[in-house]
């Protein structure tokens, strides 16, 4: 349903560009978002790899790395699909200060971490008693 109801905004979104500037130049505002699109997926995907690897490197949890990813793999495929409001979420998931701020508001509101010491361990020693 939702595929739908986006379909039918892009096509009318195309439509009232298009009537306003021209087939040409909307045409031309398609093809360079898709440039854009792959241009900032290669160059902000590079970068989340690296910061990836290095946080790999240092055995910590890459969990912001892997939310990252996922939002510029997002970015970068809404960004070649065709229409203007597909184009805007998609800069919106590529434009690094963007990214940051969903990914703050997701872990802060969806995510929570577990403190590393649990006051409901008891640590100690067993040992068998005499026989």
């Amino acid at each position: 349903m939702a595929i739908i109801v986006v379909s039918f905004l892009e096509l009318y979104v195309l439509l009232a560009v298009g009537s306003v500037l021209g087939a040409l130049p909307t045409i031309f505002l398609i093809i360079m978002s898709a440039a854009l699109g792959s241009f900032l997926l290669k160059q902000q995907g590079l970068a989340t790899w690296q910061r990836f690897q290095e946080s790999m490197a240092r055995q910590e949890v890459p969990a912001y790395q892997l939310m990252e990813g996922f939002l510029i793999l997002l970015g970068g495929a809404l960004l070649l699909t065709p229409g203007f409001i597909t184009d805007a979420i998609g800069l919106i998931c590529l434009l690094p200060l963007l990214r940051q701020k969903i990914i703050s508001y997701v872990m802060r509101h969806y995510f929570t971490v577990s403190p590393k010491n649990n006051d409901n361990v008891l640590e100690g020693e067993f040992s068998k008693g005499a026989e």
